[in-house]
């Protein structure tokens, strides 16, 4: 008969899993350092490459850099001298999109790629349970953060399909909004919804409902020019267009409204952001003082000892 310890054993345990660690305040995060090697890099150097990549997605996508990818230097030792030793402690999400970032040719950056694809979609899970309840804003904040990140990978997608230059992504992706829009593309949405600059974005400049039904464009395209493997410009053009006309028919079909005639909220993405900078400031402050009245704050053994 077999003891609930040895079945806890006998459960195997993903290599990502064994160098995952926790910090003083139990918050988990990753060595780069041991990732790297995990992932079947040669050098430190060609893995500070991919690094880049991945904090410039991470800052695409309207989270904080620092707040992903932590610098942590050590002194070691390098014969009779020391010398410091750069390494990052990565959260979830770094280390998300380091692989997503990472040399596809390497076996562990693919089963990556499924352990953090897998256990990210689980917390989505978790998050989509509690997002229901969230303000409209909120709700916008987090889908315009997943739209950056989703619109980073379509691009790559994109990229090996044969839309190398700027201006071959601009038309691509005026396929994918002429499919979901009838017809629109991407200045012809900008004029509708009334914005007065080229540096106010259409995507700055939609509810929740419109970013979501552009997820599911992007995460479907992306999908299916990799699937597939789709070349040639024209190609991936028109493959952008169908995706986008299946997600306009689906919109119909549920009785939806039509993303062009969705309502063009007042705020801007970034105001949103500046709002809850603020808000999150003002809630620290509040924890701040409140840690610091508890703290003048007589206990009873104080008072007893008077």
């Amino acid at each position: 008969m077999t003891n609930e310890n040895e079945e806890r054993t006998s459960v195997p345990v993903s290599p990502f899993d064994a160098i995952r660690r926790e910090d003083e305040s139990r918050n988990e995060y990753w060595s780069a350092r041991e990732l790297y090697k995990l992932l079947g890099y040669s050098a430190w150097q060609r893995f500070q490459h991919t690094i880049a990549q991945a904090k410039k997605a991470c800052q695409e996508s309207g989270e904080a850099i620092e707040d992903h990818f932590n610098a942590d230097v050590k002194i070691v030792k390098a014969g009779a001298t020391t010398k410091p030793r750069e390494d990052y402690r990565l959260s979830r999400y770094a280390c998300y999109l380091i692989v997503l970032a990472g040399d596809e040719s390497k076996p562990a950056v693919a089963l990556g790629k499924v352990y953090f694809a897998v256990q990210t979609r689980r917390q989505e899970l978790a998050d989509e349970l509690a997002l229901s309840t969230l303000p409209e804003d909120q709700k916008r904040l987090i889908y315009r953060s997943e739209m950056a990140i989703f619109n980073t990978k379509l691009a790559e997608a994109a990229q090996l399909s044969g839309v190398i230059s700027a201006s071959d992504f601009s038309i691509f992706q005026d396929h994918g909004y002429m499919g979901l829009y009838n017809g629109l593309r991407e200045n012809d949405i900008h004029k509708r919804k009334g914005l007065r600059s080229e540096k106010m974005k259409i995507l700055d400049y939609m509810g929740s409902e419109e970013l979501g039904a552009n997820i599911f464009r992007a995460t479907q395209a992306d999908a299916k020019l990799r699937r597939e493997g789709i070349q040639g410009k024209e190609k991936a053009n028109q493959t952008h267009l169908e995706i986008g006309k299946i997600v306009r028919k689906a919109i119909a079909e549920a009785g939806g409204t039509m993303p062009e005639n969705l309502p063009t909220p007042e705020k801007s993405i970034q105001e949103l952001q500046r709002e809850e900078q603020k808000r999150i400031a003002v809630e620290l402050q509040r924890e701040e003082q409140k840690r610091i009245a508890a703290e003048r704050q007589p206990s009873l053994f104080d008072q007893l000892d008077e």
